[in-house]
């Protein structure tokens, strides 16, 4: 047990985390997009202007990668997690171009403890990222299995 640490007691429905802010550059989108998503619109500010995303565009996979650093920095760091299962939803609503600024919060939905692991409970989180005008630019929901303070005998 890490008793500094938050566990799945302290996540409650409707328990909010806030994200960010973030400040994304242009040679990181390029650095990301070279290695990883190396689509002309994520590689060259002209790629970008001639796409319908309107400039040099983080890809969806960096804007996800950006969002997970905000939500270690947030929360995972100082929770008593054991990792996740999976992601439900990961919507990319707008583009994060170059220079934008990323903020948004992670909120409780559903806490419930784990039959098979009574050491483990899950706790569901919905996610939401805007940029520096309000705009959505990514909704997500997924769940964490979290250490809980006190053991507890599976439940049958």
């Amino acid at each position: 047990m890490q008793p500094d640490r938050l566990h799945y007691e302290d996540f409650t429905q409707g328990r909010r985390f806030d994200l960010g802010p973030r400040t994304v550059s242009a040679t990181e989108i390029i650095a990301f997009a070279t290695e990883f998503d190396p689509q002309p619109m994520h590689l060259t500010e002209e790629a970008g202007k001639a796409s319908i995303l309107g400039g040099l565009s983080a890809s969806g996979w960096h804007t996800s990668s950006l969002f997970m650093r905000l939500m270690i920095d947030a929360y995972v760091l100082g929770t008593a997690s054991e990792g996740a299962p999976g992601i439900d939803v990961m919507q990319w609503r707008k583009p994060v171009l170059a220079d934008d600024t990323l903020s948004g919060h992670s909120t409780v939905e559903a806490v419930r403890p784990m039959r098979s692991r009574p050491h483990l409970g899950i706790v569901t989180f919905a996610h939401e990222l805007f940029n520096q005008r309000g705009e959505l630019v990514l909704r997500a929901k997924n769940s964490i299995m979290v250490r809980r303070r006190e053991s507890v005998d599976a439940v049958s």
